[in-house]
């Protein structure tokens, strides 16, 4: 299945580094759960599936390259590698690579976001972000609302916390 070699091809990626392969894992849940409570067709939840099981792809090379990894340089980096990891997968369409790496080119951008997919990736990300950054209420509570719009999405942070 695309998904578990994607997972597996990541780990061997980011090898050593246990917090980012289980961060990637815990998005990649997030995600799929709330594409799939909203209602997305099946090939968007695939490029979701995707584009969230790889959407740090960019971290490692950042900080190889420039010492350091915030997020627009995540965003800049990611989208070479996910193409080149992509490549061996034919399964995948050249127009399914074409919105994952743009998805990846955007996950610490959130203005302008154009697809459920998109929304649902920030959102997934956060979800997961707070609780690793340890963030405090009234931070979550100001990212959530400026940016969550999914009904799913909305029920998890406010549930969690």
């Amino acid at each position: 299945m695309l998904n578990d070699e994607l997972i597996i091809r990541m780990t061997e990626f980011n090898a050593g580094d246990a917090v980012r392969i289980q961060h990637l894992i815990k998005v990649f849940e997030f995600a799929h759960i709330i594409g799939v409570k909203e209602g997305l067709d099946d090939e968007t939840l695939r490029i979701l599936d995707i584009a969230s099981i790889m959407h740090d792809i960019g971290i490692r090379p950042s900080e190889i390259k420039y010492g350091k990894c915030d997020g627009k340089l995540q965003e800049q980096e990611g989208p070479a590698y996910a193409r080149e990891m992509l490549a061996n997968f034919p399964e995948v369409s050249a127009k399914e690579v074409d919105r994952v790496c743009f998805l990846i080119a955007h996950h610490h951008t959130y203005e302008n976001v154009c697809g459920l997919d998109y929304q649902i990736l920030l959102e997934a990300d956060f979800l997961v972000n707070a609780l690793e950054d340890n963030l405090k209420k009234d931070a979550i509570e100001h990212f959530r609302d400026k940016v969550f719009t999914t009904k799913t999405g909305l029920h998890l942070i406010n549930t969690m916390f």
